[in-house]
């Protein structure tokens, strides 16, 4: 599962180092991931793609993106290394201003911007996103918190939007933009959609307002299992017809 010893140079100590953050991160996700039932196991974006790669990108912030999408082979200074662990390969691209020039325009004010550094490389599907400020902890032990609390907000999200495909029959295709939208953080997208499923909402729209996609979602599900347990119109709650006969008269 783990990178090689850092060969001597510094640039490929860096490499070694991020290389083996990123597998410890895998490793956690994975961890937490067997805790879980087979079928939402699978369902997890990490798992269910199988193969990914893992771009660490240097602006002023460190950033670790990994996407399905297949990427070109490297080219000039471009490194790429592989790993795995169980059922799990991924191949992890290392790119910083000398080798992508246009990483050294974003985050100009120090304040990350996952959107630009996504733009920059060319990703548009993103399993994942994690940004380090300057002197952020890449140590085993962090690694673990964040793949751990990834594996769980991957299975809360799956969670909630199978809630909410059964809650709105009818509308599972708008219920699946919404949970496309927050796995991207497409925010304005999931915000739009939120209020497109739950018009008039105000817990929705209080949530909304806020930079939480998580707290939508859970406001979005709060508010379909209220409306499928509101009264229908003669004052009761609906239920199934009944398939007693009619006594005879």
């Amino acid at each position: 599962m783990t990178a090689d010893q850092p060969p001597a140079g510094r640039p490929e100590a860096m490499r070694a180092a991020l290389r083996s953050y990123v597998a410890a991160l895998h490793h956690a996700y994975l961890g937490a991931a067997a805790l879980l039932p087979p079928g939402e196991r699978a369902a997890l974006p990490l798992l269910r793609a199988g193969h990914v790669t893992v771009v660490v990108a240097a602006a002023r912030n460190l950033h670790v993106l990994a996407t399905a999408d297949p990427l070109p082979g490297p080219r000039g200074q471009e490194v790429q290394e592989h790993d795995t662990d169980g059922d799990l390969a991924w191949t992890v691209r290392f790119y910083d201003p000398v080798v992508l020039p246009a990483l050294a325009l974003v985050e100009e004010a120090g304040i990350p911007a996952p959107g630009d550094v996504q733009r920059v490389i060319g990703i548009t599907d993103v399993i994942y996103h994690l940004s380090v400020a300057p002197g952020g902890g890449l140590t085993p032990h962090h690694a673990q918190h964040a793949g751990t609390g990834l594996a769980n907000q991957h299975a809360a999200a799956f969670r909630d939007a199978e809630t909410l495909r059964a809650a709105m029959r009818g509308r599972e295709a708008l219920v699946d933009e919404f949970a496309v939208a927050e796995r991207l953080g497409l925010h304005h997208a999931v915000r739009l959609l939120a209020a497109a499923l739950a018009p008039g909402d105000t817990e929705v729209a209080r949530a909304a307002a806020t930079d939480d996609d998580a707290a939508v979602r859970r406001a979005l599900v709060a508010s379909a299992r209220a409306a499928r347990g509101r009264p229908g119109p003669r004052g009761a709650v609906s239920r199934p017809p009944s398939t007693s006969r009619k006594a005879a008269s």
